[in-house]
C-alpha cells in the first residue's frame, strides 16, 4: 500500500497562480510541489540539473522543515514512520 499522495493536484480546480492572496498562494505552490515530484517528471529533470541546483534545492526543503516542523511532525509527515 501506498503511503505518499497527490490527490490535490488531482481534484484542484481553483486558479493556478501567484500573488493574487495567501490561500491562492497556498493552492498553487501545492500543486507545483506535486507536479514537480511526479515521478515521470523526476526523471526528466534530475539528470538535467547541476549539482548545484540540486544542492540548492535539497538545502531549501530541508531547511523549510526543520524551521517549520518539529521532530515528531517530520517522522509522521515526511519519513512516515511515526
Amino acid at each position: 500500500m501506498a503511503t505518499h499522495s497527490h490527490r490535490f493536484v488531482e481534484e484542484y480546480d481553483g486558479l493556478v497562480g501567484f500573488g493574487l492572496d495567501r490561500k491562492t498562494d497556498e493552492s498553487t505552490l501545492t500543486c507545483y510541489l506535486q507536479k514537480f515530484s511526479d515521478d515521470d517528471l523526476a526523471a526528466l529533470i534530475m539528470p538535467r540539473l547541476a549539482d548545484a541546483e540540486m544542492e540548492e534545492l535539497f538545502d531549501l526543503i530541508n531547511r523549510l522543515m526543520k524551521n517549520h516542523m518539529g521532530e515528531e511532525e517530520y517522522h509522521r509527515y515526511f519519513l512516515k514512520d511515526g
